[in-house]
């Protein structure tokens, strides 16, 4: 039976979602099968402390929906991490954001990390999330490039300008792409780069399944809420 992970896009963009589920299915083996859920209630994107508070009521309805329909492993989608707390509360098994996974790889990588984002509006939440898991202190910088979430592609040559800046001041540190947003132009920001670049969607899905192998339980088992 295949484990089958659920990637939740708390904002209402679908294509955001088509994008994160392509990235994942191509990292995972065969045994895995993804699937990708949006928030159509929800704002088109994430860009603050105000678009992550409207997006809960309908990302905590997409989780009821995943869990009905099988999921053995969740992705949050978005770099935030917006509700990832309160789904970890309710979850009985791995479930991942993207800025979480996308720190923790990096802290692997090398012993500083850096986070490139969007806008400035997500660098506060940003920066409070990487404090609470510890790993503040190891952290060079949350920078955003002033690109919108919707406008990634376009933004592409302000993304690489900024990221160079960044590289600037910490020329040794792994950089987190900040925004799921990216995940689809990570090779392109990348380009020429010599310090890890890393992609969030590919780190949380890649930690959502070694963590449930690493807990030696059946990855094909349904979650089941918590009381």
């Amino acid at each position: 039976m295949k484990m089958r992970l659920a990637i939740l896009n708390p904002n209402a963009t679908r294509t955001m979602t088509d994008d994160m589920v392509t990235a994942a299915r191509a990292a995972v083996p065969t045994d895995v099968e993804v699937v990708g859920y949006t928030n159509l209630a929800g704002p088109p994107a994430i860009q603050g402390a105000e678009d992550a508070l409207a997006c809960l009521p309908g990302l905590f309805a997409l989780y009821d929906t995943a869990l009905a329909e099988g999921a053995t492993g969740v992705v949050v989608g978005c770099f935030d991490d917006t509700g990832l707390a309160e789904l970890r509360a309710r979850c009985a098994g791995p479930i991942a954001g993207l800025g979480e996974a996308g720190c923790l790889a990096a802290s692997l990588h090398r012993a500083e990390f850096a986070v490139l984002t969007t806008t400035e509006g997500s660098v506060p939440v940003i920066a409070d999330n990487i404090d609470l898991m510890g790993l503040a202190p190891r952290c060079r910088g949350v920078v955003a490039a002033g690109v919108p979430v919707l406008g990634l592609a376009a933004g592409l040559p302000q993304l690489r300008a900024t990221l160079a800046g960044l590289l600037e001041t910490a020329p040794e540190a792994a950089v987190v792409l900040g925004c799921a947003g990216m995940s689809p132009l990570a090779g392109q920001i990348a380009e020429g780069v010599d310090v890890p670049i890393i992609d969030p969607v590919l780190a949380a899905t890649a930690l959502v399944l070694s963590a449930a192998r690493a807990a030696q339980r059946d990855p094909a088992t349904s979650l089941e809420r918590s009381a």
